[in-house]
This record gives structure tokens, sequence and C-alpha cells, in this order.
């Protein structure tokens, strides 16, 4: 998640590194000879990139907000189903279904 966050934060060679690195598991060695440097090289770079995206979050917060935020809305769309379940008229229970439609837009 922090890649996806603060992903912008890194240089170029940062992100290309950094997503060959976790995203597409090529290890130290084989980044480094695609690219014609040392693993040592590579190694520096991913670690200079991760301590880019642990600092931008210690200072932002984002994505500890953004996950407090999706387990609301996971609660949220569980009172509403409950709701939806014990409305007694076809108005209550239509007004549950889009709540429920809305949270479940805002989750993604």
């Amino acid at each position: 998640m922090l890649f996806d966050f603060f992903g912008d934060l890194l240089t170029e060679k940062q992100r290309e590194y950094f997503d060959l690195y976790h995203n597409e598991d090529l290890s130290l060695s084989e980044i480094a000879e695609n690219n014609k440097i040392t693993r040592q090289g590579v190694r520096d770079i991913i670690v200079r990139a991760e301590a880019t995206l642990r600092e931008a979050e210690t200072k932002t917060g984002i994505i500890k907000k953004f996950s407090e935020l999706q387990s609301d809305i996971d609660t949220a769309i569980k009172y509403a189903n409950q709701l939806a379940a014990v409305s007694d008229t076809s108005e209550s229970a239509a007004l549950a279904e889009k709540l429920i439609a809305v949270l479940d837009k805002m989750k993604g």
C-alpha cells in the first residue's frame, strides 16, 4: 500500500527497482544484472525508496486513515443491511438498499 499511495514521491529509478523487487519478484542480483550495476547498488536504492515511503506515511498517516475509513464503511454496510432486513415498509427498505449502494461505491 505504501507504494500505491506514495510511489510518486520516489525517483524513476527507485520506482522501477522497487516495483521489480516487490511486485515482479525479481532478486537483487537479477535487477543488478539487467541494469548493469552492483547488487549492493540495487539494494541501496530499494532501501532508500522504502525509507522514503515509510517516512511519508509516518508524516501523513494517510494509509492508517484510509484503513480506518474502510473499516468504518464495512461497519456502516453491516448496519444498513440489518436495517434493510428489519424495515417494515418498502420505502425504508429501498432507502437502506440505496445507502448500501453508496457505501459500496465509497469502498471502491
